[in-house]
């Protein structure tokens, strides 16, 4: 028979896009990328030029009520997430905890979302309106820091 034994070009590329498919499966991304780089880098930029922790620490002398607020909505937020990491995940070994527990996933972004809001707000009085966009800076610097180490 003709052509027997021999792959057609459509299959040839169709197996040839699922072995490629399949080898991003198991070949996880490097950690460190120009991305996460960007970002911890432009973290500890606004950490330096900003005197960041020189200002939390002034506004937590100065008794700020809402430095306080978003410090205990940001320990609640934190305290889910890790339960839902530490415990069900590691732990109790639930992957999928936010199927078997939808409630937690609301209530973490809600606290977070909280303390962020009671931060800018604490911090509105020293750096005005770029607050938000220094904020953001180092959260996603503190992210990508521990995506690095996990």
């Amino acid at each position: 028979p003709r052509g027997a034994g021999r792959r057609s070009p459509r299959k040839s590329a169709r197996v040839q896009e699922e072995s490629t498919a399949a080898e991003k499966k198991r070949k996880p991304p490097p950690r460190l990328n120009i991305h996460s780089a960007f970002w911890i880098l432009a973290s500890i930029a606004v950490t330096y030029y900003f005197e960041f922790f020189k200002t939390v620490k002034e506004t937590i002398q100065a008794d700020s009520w809402w430095f306080a607020s978003g410090s205990c909505l940001l320990a609640a937020c934190l305290s889910v997430a890790f339960y839902c990491i530490i415990y069900l995940e590691w732990y109790c070994g639930i992957e999928d905890y936010d199927a078997r527990y939808p409630v937690l996933i609301p209530i973490t972004t809600t606290t977070f979302i909280a303390a962020a809001i009671c931060f800018n707000i604490a911090l509105w009085p020293v750096w005005s309106f770029i607050t938000p966009l220094l904020l953001f800076t180092q959260f996603m610097g503190v992210v990508m820091l521990v995506s690095l180490l996990g």
